[in-house]
């Protein structure tokens, strides 16, 4: 299977209440506040290595993690531009930008879900796609071989990535200098899809051993992840999960129709999670990719829609009417979204060949 889920915790945060009455003037409007720049910088973990999953058993590829990791940023709204524009100057803005830090999945890279990315930017987001060394499509060729197994090193990847840019947003380095003075270290969250979102759910919410030994929940220790979004993700039955004494917001996303990755793992995660503030976004016949990546115009529509908000309320405090369950609810035939204790029924799932590619 190449899907999974995740994302992290830390700081407390109560989620706003779901009938809250006021409206910001961001949410007022869904026209794009900024257009895309986008660099590349690069990071090298020297503490942990690449494997090479062509030999039995895995042999060490590199004794470093060299993590290029792909950077979108807000630049000065035009309109009939490129989509995206490479090394443009960033806007300014007091304080830093809420940052996203996302996981893509098995045999892609972040470019695979530009469309969704380049959403948040517009929004008012800085987004942080690592490329993940082993499992991003380049590396899946070359090594010829699966390497799918790669995954439990990534929540690493995701938390080296995280202080790396923190880093040198607090501190101007010539290593990645558009980051510099860009980031606001208190709005943070995790995003990730199919195989990135389990590598999130298990920095998120695992209490078990890395392959460095070390706890997941320690690696997050000092990073103020906010929110959550998992996009057709699963649970991480393999480790131990723990109730925390609070949990950032979670957005779950799950079609009824992704062959890949049944509905009912994002359902049994989802039910796991015992917080309130906890949002699903069930789409009613949506594949795996095409909500993500925008070829199913009307799903990807609706993810942002509902994705938008949740992350302005969770980030920036802002308060939400509609609430987020009328918003992903507004076209029935696309999907619609439950919150809190309420879920989708697996009653209603179809149960559908597992199996994945083009989708």
């Amino acid at each position: 299977m190449v899907a999974l889920f995740g994302v992290v915790l830390l700081a407390p945060l109560a989620a706003p209440p779901l009938g809250a009455q006021v409206l910001s003037a961001r949410q007022a409007t869904s026209a794009p506040l900024f257009s895309v720049g986008i660099t590349r910088c690069t990071f090298v973990d020297p503490s942990r290595g690449v494997l090479n999953y062509q030999k039995t058993p895995y042999r060490v590829l590199s004794s470093s993690r060299t993590l290029v990791t792909e950077i979108r940023y807000p630049i000065t709204l035009t309109s009939g531009g490129p989509a995206e524009t490479p090394g443009a100057t960033p806007v300014a803005q007091t304080g830093g930008y809420p940052m996203i830090v996302f996981a893509h999945g098995y045999d892609v890279t972040p470019d695979t879900y530009a469309a969704l990315l380049d959403a948040w930017v517009r929004a008012g987001f800085v987004v942080v796609a690592p490329i993940f060394p082993d499992e991003n499509a380049a590396q899946v060729a070359a090594q010829g071989a699966n390497t799918e197994d790669d995954v439990i090193n990534e929540p690493g990847d995701l938390t080296f990535v995280t202080r790396s840019v923190l880093q040198d947003s607090a501190t101007a380095t010539p290593s990645c200098p558009v980051v510099s003075g860009l980031i606001n270290p208190s709005e943070i969250a995790l995003a990730g899809h199919s195989d990135g979102a389990e590598a999130v759910s298990m920095l998120a919410y695992d209490h078990g051993l890395d392959p460095q030994g070390v706890n997941y929940a320690d690696l997050r220790t000092g990073l103020d992840y906010r929110a959550v979004v998992i996009l057709s993700g699963a649970l991480d039955t393999y480790q131990a999960n723990a109730d925390e004494a609070s949990r950032p917001n979670l957005l779950v996303v799950h079609s009824l129709a992704d062959t890949c990755d049944p509905i009912r793992n994002d359902v049994q995660l989802y039910n796991t999670m015992h917080q309130s503030n906890k949002w699903f976004l069930e789409l009613q016949s949506a594949h795996h990719l095409p909500p993500f990546d925008g070829a199913d115009a009307a799903a990807f529509k609706l993810v942002v829609a509902v994705s938008v908000p949740f992350l302005q309320m969770s980030l920036e405090g802002e308060v939400l009417v509609p609430t987020l369950a009328t918003l992903g609810s507004q076209e029935p035939s696309v999907g619609q979204t439950f919150a809190g204790a309420l879920s989708p029924s697996l009653a209603n799932a179809p149960r559908l060949e597992e199996r994945c590619g083009p989708n």
